[in-house]
């Protein structure tokens, strides 16, 4: 029996075996501290009166996308996590840029876990069990919001970290391995193109921004990431059940 064969016949059970497994594979690495240069974006300009104006004005599409995805598309609590996550991901980054440090950093990373559980749980919903997904909402947001509390506590990233990339990792699995059962993969496809763009740009922060001073790669990370919250609410208003796989 493949691997691959063995995740499409006990996907939940190897889900959690992965999240399992991976979470203890933490435990021996040393640990994740916030690096205080992070805070340092190239563009740093102050216009209207408000400092570091491009990486604050940046974040409205998030709210945005928030605001109809709530009142559109507002089915479950799983699109209901995820459309506030993207709403208020909005305010806390805002926050956050308005004076970056690890007090206002906080407020930014809160609203981006309840995102990334939310999405993996709607995968795993459409994809794999509609059960499933809706049950694994509950300890993906505990664990997110607790990683984010633990940093505060002990200055430890590693569980924020798993809390990031697990999610994403999940996804890319679970759209490789499993059918699907509504249209719309291809939004799916380019949501997780566009964060993996959005991490790219958020790396290259001061090149991009040294080539003209026009903009910042953060600034550009934030329209990435919130294009991918668009992406998935397209997805959510247009998908359809795929006739004879329902």
């Amino acid at each position: 029996m493949t691997i691959s064969s063995t995740i499409r016949d006990r996907p939940v059970p190897v889900l959690y075996g992965l999240m399992i497994v991976s979470l203890a594979a933490l435990l021996p690495l040393p640990p994740l501290l916030q690096d205080q240069s992070y805070h340092q974006f190239a563009d740093q300009r102050e216009l209207f009166g408000i400092p570091n104006f491009w990486n604050v004005v940046s974040n409205l599409p998030f709210i945005a996308v928030g605001i109809v995805g709530l009142l559109q598309v507002r089915r479950d609590a799983t699109t209901i996590v995820l459309f506030t996550g993207l709403f208020l991901t909005g305010f806390g980054s805002s926050y956050y840029h308005l004076n970056p440090n690890d007090s206002t950093l906080f407020w930014d990373r809160l609203p981006m876990t309840l995102c990334f559980a939310a999405i993996l749980a709607a995968v795993v919903e459409e994809r794999v069990d509609a059960r499933a997904g809706a049950m694994l909402l509950r300890p993906l947001l505990a664990i997110g919001i607790f990683s984010l509390l633990l940093w505060r506590w002990t200055d430890d990233l590693r569980l924020y970290a798993w809390a990031q990339f697990f999610p994403f990792l999940a996804l890319v699995l679970i759209l490789r391995l499993f059918s699907p059962k509504y249209t719309g993969t291809s939004y799916w496809i380019t949501a997780a193109a566009l964060y993996a763009l959005a991490k790219l740009l958020e790396f290259l922060d001061e090149k991009i921004y040294s080539v003209g001073s026009i903009l910042s790669g953060h600034t550009l990370k934030h329209l990435a990431a919130a294009s991918a919250g668009f992406a998935i609410l397209r997805l959510f208003q247009t998908r359809r059940p795929i006739q004879g796989v329902l």
